[in-house]
Parts: C-alpha cells; sequence; structure tokens
C-alpha cells in the first residue's frame, strides 16, 4: 500500500513525505517486524517504543511514524499522538472492514462479557446470519472461536479481526470496549449504530484515579455512535442520557419513563422471568441465567435490539434458548450435596451481585471464596472485605492474580474493611489452590460455595509469568483424590461426612 493512501486522516505534525514510498506491513512491534514496514512507536506506561526505533530499522522498517523522533535524518513521521495514528492506519491498511458489517459496542464496570454474548447469539436467532463477537472470554467469527488476550485488543488487532469477520459473511459484529481501550484510541476509526453502557461502580482506579475520569472515559464512546443505550437505573447512565449528544434510548428496572422497563420480575435458582416493555409492546422473557443482574443485561440487548429497528416480538423468544457464559455465575458439578459456582466477580458491585443471587437458592451456609488482583486499584479492596463479610456466612481470602504484589500484602488491605465486630468467620489461604480444598473440605449438603475472582481465567499471574490454574480442574482434582481415599480408606474422610 502507498504510504499515502496508509495515512489518509491520520494527524501528522509535518505534512511533507514520501507519499509513494511502497509499505509491505504495519507493525507497533520492533521483534516481529518485517522488511519494509510503516514502524508505529507506541507510548507506554512501563516502556516507550521510541527506544525501539533502532531496532525497527535494523529489521528493514521503511518509516517510522512516532511523537519523538530521533535527533537525526530519517524517514521519520511525527503524529501527536501515536495511539489515534495506530488505529486509523490499522483502518486503513484493513479496508475498513467496519463499515462493511453493522457494530455494536458495549461499555460498562459489569456486565459486559454477558450482554455482549446475549446480543450475538440473539441477533443470529433473530437475523439468521453469522454474528462476529469481541470479548474479554473469546472472540467468535461466527461460531469459529479465536483467542482472546484482554477485553478489548490493541486497534491493529481489531481491525484485522473484524476484517476476518467481514470476509467470513459475518453482518454484524458486537464487542466489549473497556475504559482502556477508550483512553487508548484502540477504537479509533469505528463508528458503532449502538453503543451500549450498563452500569458504573468503583474500579480500575488505578489507571483512572477517580470516579469522574473513569466515567468520563467510558463516555467517550458515545461520541463514536449513531445511537446510544444506557441504564436508567445507574447514576451514570442518568448522567450520560442528559449530556450525550444524538438519540439515547434508556432501559430500567425502576423507572417508568424509560424506553424499555422489566415487569412482574420472577427470579428463580436457574432462570429469571420478566415482562419487557416498550413504546406499547409487551413480551414476555425467559432467560435461562441466574440473578437479578441478569434482568439488566437481557434489558440492555433487547435495547440494542430494538435500535437496530427489530421488534420485541422478534427478540424476546431468541433469549429463552442462549447459553450463559464461562466462568460467570458457572455451576461446576460436584458428586456431593452442595454446589460450587465460579465467578469473575473482582469489583464490589459484582461480588455483591454474585454473592446476593448465589444467597437466593442457599438452602445451607453461603461460603465465599476470594481474592484481589495485585498491582490494580487497591481502595477497593476493604470495600470488598466488608461486603464478602457482611454477605457470606463463611469468608475464605486467597489470592487472585497478586502479579508483582505479594499475597499477603493484598489480602491484609482486604482484612482492613473486615475489622469490625460480627459478620462471617474468615480463614486466610494465600495459596489459591489449598483455599479451594480447604472450602471444599468445609462444605455441608446445602451450602453454596463461590469461587469468585478467576472466572473464564485459566491461569494465575505471578510476577509477570502466567502459570496454569483451571479452578475446574482443581475442583475435579480434589473430589478425585477424596474418591481415592474413600476407595483406599472403605469410607468418606471424616470432613464430609
Amino acid at each position: 500500500m502507498k504510504l499515502r493512501k496508509l495515512l489518509a486522516g491520520v494527524p501528522l505534525t509535518e505534512e511533507e513525505f514520501d507519499g509513494g514510498l511502497e509499505i509491505s506491513s504495519l507493525s507497533y512491534d520492533s521483534r516481529t517486524l518485517e522488511p519494509g514496514a510503516l514502524f508505529v512507536a507506541l507510548p507506554g506506561a512501563k516502556m516507550d517504543g521510541s527506544r525501539f526505533i533502532d531496532q525497527a530499522m535494523e529489521r528493514g522498517a521503511a518509516a517510522v511514524l512516532c511523537e519523538h523522533p530521533p535527533e537525526r535524518p530519517g524517514p521519520w513521521l511525527t503524529t501527536p499522538d501515536a495511539r489515534l495514528a495506530l488505529a486509523l492506519t490499522s483502518a486503513n491498511w484493513f479496508g475498513h472492514p467496519g463499515e462493511e458489517m453493522t457494530l455494536i459496542a458495549v461499555t460498562g464496570t459489569n456486565g459486559k462479557t454477558t450482554t455482549t454474548c446475549l446480543i450475538k447469539e440473539m441477533l443470529e436467532q433473530t437475523l439468521s446470519v453469522p454474528v462476529g463477537l469481541v470479548g474479554t472470554n473469546r472472540n467468535l467469527v461466527g461460531q469459529r472461536e479465536l483467542p482472546a488476550h484482554r477485553t478489548t485488543p490493541e486497534s491493529y488487532e481489531l481491525q484485522r479481526l473484524l476484517r476476518i469477520m467481514a470476509d467470513a459473511g459475518c453482518a454484524c459484529a458486537v464487542m466489549e470496549v473497556s475504559s482502556h481501550a477508550l483512553i487508548q484510541h484502540r477504537t479509533a476509526g469505528l463508528t458503532f449504530d449502538v453503543g451500549v453502557f450498563t452500569n458504573l461502580t468503583q474500579d480500575h482506579l488505578d489507571y483512572h484515579k477517580t470516579m469522574e475520569e473513569y466515567r468520563r472515559a467510558k463516555g467517550l464512546l458515545f461520541a463514536q455512535c449513531r445511537r446510544s443505550v444506557v441504564n436508567l437505573d445507574d447514576e451514570a447512565g442518568r448522567w450520560y442520557a442528559g449530556h450525550i449528544p444524538g438519540p439515547v434510548f434508556t432501559y430500567s428496572e425502576n423507572r417508568a419513563q424509560a424506553d424499555l422497563t422489566a415487569r412482574n420480575i420472577r427470579l428463580f435458582p436457574g432462570h429469571v422471568e420478566f415482562e419487557a416493555v416498550t413504546l406499547g409492546h409487551i413480551a414476555r422473557v425467559h432467560l435461562p441465567i441466574p440473578g437479578g443482574f441478569s434482568i439488566y443485561n437481557a434489558l440492555a440487548a433487547l435495547s440494542a435490539g430494538l435500535c437496530l429497528e427489530l421488534s420485541l416480538e422478534q427478540l424476546a423468544p431468541a433469549l429463552r434458548s442462549v447459553h450463559g457464559v464461562k466462568g460467570r455465575v458457572e455451576v461446576v458439578p460436584v458428586p456431593r450435596a452442595y454446589t460450587v459456582l465460579i465467578d469473575y466477580a473482582h469489583s464490589p458491585n459484582a461480588l455483591e451481585n454474585i454473592l446476593l443471587t448465589a444467597r437466593d437458592f442457599t438452602a445451607g451456609r453461603l461460603i465465599c471464596l476470594f481474592g484481589c488482583g495485585g498491582d490494580r486499584d487497591k481502595t477497593k479492596r476493604p470495600i470488598m472485605g466488608a461486603i464478602a463479610r457482611d454477605l457470606a456466612d463463611l469468608v475464605v481470602l486467597t489470592s487472585d492474580n497478586p502479579r508483582t504484589e505479594e499475597p499477603e500484602a493484598i489480602i491484609r488491605d482486604i482484612q482492613a474493611g473486615m475489622t469490625e465486630e460480627g459478620g462471617a468467620p474468615v480463614h486466610v489461604e494465600p495459596d489459591r489452590r489449598r483455599a479451594i480444598a480447604w472450602a471444599l473440605d468445609q462444605g455441608r449438603p446445602g451450602d453454596v460455595i463461590v469461587l469468585a475472582g478467576k472466572g473464564h481465567e485459566t491461569y494465575q499471574e505471578v510476577n509477570g509469568v502466567q502459570l496454569p490454574m483451571d479452578e475446574r480442574e482443581i475442583v475435579a482434582d480434589w473430589f478425585r483424590e477424596q474418591d481415592g481415599r474413600k476407595d483406599r480408606a472403605g469410607n468418606l474422610p471424616a470432613a464430609v461426612v
């Protein structure tokens, strides 16, 4: 591709360059760069890509796009924002695949993964077309699964993924869009037909510093949307509704003025039911995912469909047969008379939601095992400790992804919120495998054991290394060991009799 075409629409500090230069590829990683590439040097929190310009040139880069060029002659192109430049050049390189599909974006602290999955399955059933998915758990091109490494990929990978989807015949693509991605322009160059906001609760303050900045970051999405959908029961949602330019569609459980509301809600151990009401239309919704918060996810998905000019009568029946999401209120089969749930809850609001949901069908005790991630928002740790102690009957404190922090230090931060008298007893075991084994050993008939924080993840990150850790396998291995002990001893271990 000619450099002139690749840089179309990209803001440059100096406009003079050899537009006829042929570029063979686009790269922001000097380690994998191929000769003839345009190298984009991205600034980073820990490492500035400008440090690798020499390496890129040694590997045969034809030109370099950066914010701070070397102080010597070279094929330098200067831009005020290299991340924005990467997004726009990536869109140009892959031929703007987003323009060939209907795009739906979902942002918010909680509910993004489930809501995007509901939208994908709902649209596929309603329209009988393949739909692409970009998300935390996985990326899907129709039914073909591709690995996912972060909620929203870097702009180059995102545009490449959208090109794969468009070429595979996907008529729509729905994606999770994180606040980090919006600040870092990963979705720049895309116009979303619908942008959905779920909620805003405390998280990521290590990055955004204040809730106001966090709200501002999420709100950047709406500048890229033809229509916006917001949760009117959420304070930030109400703020957005009054400040977003362009059409806004609202949903709510509690506010009659919303465009879509839920009435006659019924909660069951394995599903929820409610009546969806909008603009004189009403439809009974059966969603095979438990929990009161699942109603909000369903309302968000239905709102997106309505903004695409589909009818409530078309959309509601499709939700009856949707599937649950791995790591979200996921029931792990166990050979005992108690229940084990795995859930991704790693923010105060999410932990509260899963514990309240589990309480609805807990006949015995509610046991909560959780930790908090290292190198992330520390202020939420004592809040989550207080929530667990208030809502559970037994708390097991352990590690999540400690990253570069000491697990014991993270646990002490959590315990700072558990100092008041009363509340559930607390057991501390920094080793998550041992903590899970201990929790399972406490299980009695009718109990519910919630393993919170890891969800779909099958690893634990320690000092920059991702160590294998799938909680489903840990649970299965523990029961196999118990059964082996039973076979050898001729009866059950005393702890689980």
